[in-house]
């Protein structure tokens, strides 16, 4: 029996985009990034990322990496598991929205 070669990456015709997530971490970045009244193009400067992208992560289209996530949450003088927290509890509050 021959050894498998590991190929890195996703499987072909994989996506690890999920629509929910994405909108729920968006919307905590967001919330954050805005109590604080700090502007969109100021938070991609401090956390070295484009503002379209940001935008994108904030309007749930584009799921950031964890060093992006990490970048952003130092950029807002917060922890990352706080803007985890508040997307998990954006994530249950849809969800209860949704079955009733």
């Amino acid at each position: 029996m021959e050894k498998q070669t590991i190929r890195r990456g996703r499987p072909a015709g994989s996506s690890t985009y999920d629509a929910e997530s994405a909108i729920a971490f968006g919307a905590a970045v967001r919330e954050e990034r805005t109590r604080q009244g700090i502007a969109q193009e100021t938070l991609s400067h401090l956390a070295g990322v484009e503002r379209s992208h940001l935008g994108k992560i904030e309007r749930g289209e584009h799921v950031p990496t964890l060093p992006v996530i990490l970048r952003i949450a130092h950029a807002l003088r917060c922890s990352a598991s706080r803007l985890l927290e508040a997307t998990e509890v954006g994530l249950l509050a849809s969800k209860r929205v949704t079955k009733q």
